[in-house]
């Protein structure tokens, strides 16, 4: 009977220390809820930010008073801004909806989170560089065609050099700009996420 007893001591043990391990793994996965609750919060806001901006820019041509050739040129730069914008918001929305649908309990699936959210952040960078370039263009056929003397004066006065060296500085501050703005959104819950992953597979 000691024997026995002391076997049934020795299992009790060895199931408590198991119990513990699994405790401490959830607890790192139930910690990783609140990154991932945080970015899915801002991507909902998100979503509502840049879809008020698409509003807003209908009205543009209107408080700027474009010329009819401008208003065609414009609108039709609208439209292809909406069709990248169109793409990232439904590649977005698939895996917002995807991400609800998933078990968080589990590593594999908080490191699908994980990469499919690094992915949707590069997606998001991209678009914002398309969408400053369409602009820069039609900021160029705007000087062209509403203020060709203002523009002729400009190019007369400035070389082509120093223009270039401002377009390529604008660009690089918007990219500075993106890249922070991308981090305070997403990045620095992304890095959280992936703390946690990085401990479950240490252990």
């Amino acid at each position: 009977m000691v024997m026995n007893f002391d076997d049934l001591k020795k299992e009790w043990n060895a199931e408590t220390t198991e119990g513990s391990n699994i405790s401490s793994d959830m607890l790192k996965i139930k910690q990783s809820h609140t990154p991932i609750d945080k970015i899915r919060a801002k991507m909902k806001h998100e979503f509502f930010y840049q879809l008020a901006f698409l509003v807003f820019m209908v009205f543009i041509p209107f408080i700027a008073e474009f010329s009819v050739a401008l208003n065609q040129l414009y609108f039709m730069t609208y439209a292809i801004i909406c069709g990248f914008t169109a793409y990232y918001f439904l590649k977005f929305y698939r895996f917002y909806k995807n991400s609800y649908d998933m078990s968080m309990d589990t590593r594999k699936n908080i490191l699908w989170f994980y990469y499919e959210m690094k992915l949707n952040i590069e997606l998001y960078k991209a678009l914002t560089y398309i969408i400053v370039f369409i602009i820069v263009g039609f900021m160029s056929a705007y000087l062209l065609i509403e203020k060709a003397t203002v523009f002729a004066k400009i190019l007369t006065r400035l070389s082509i050099v120093y223009i270039l060296l401002n377009c390529f500085i604008t660009v690089l501050i918007i990219g500075l700009i993106t890249e922070l703005w991308a981090w305070y959104c997403y990045g620095k819950y992304l890095k959280q996420v992936k703390k946690v992953v990085d401990e479950l597979d240490y252990e």
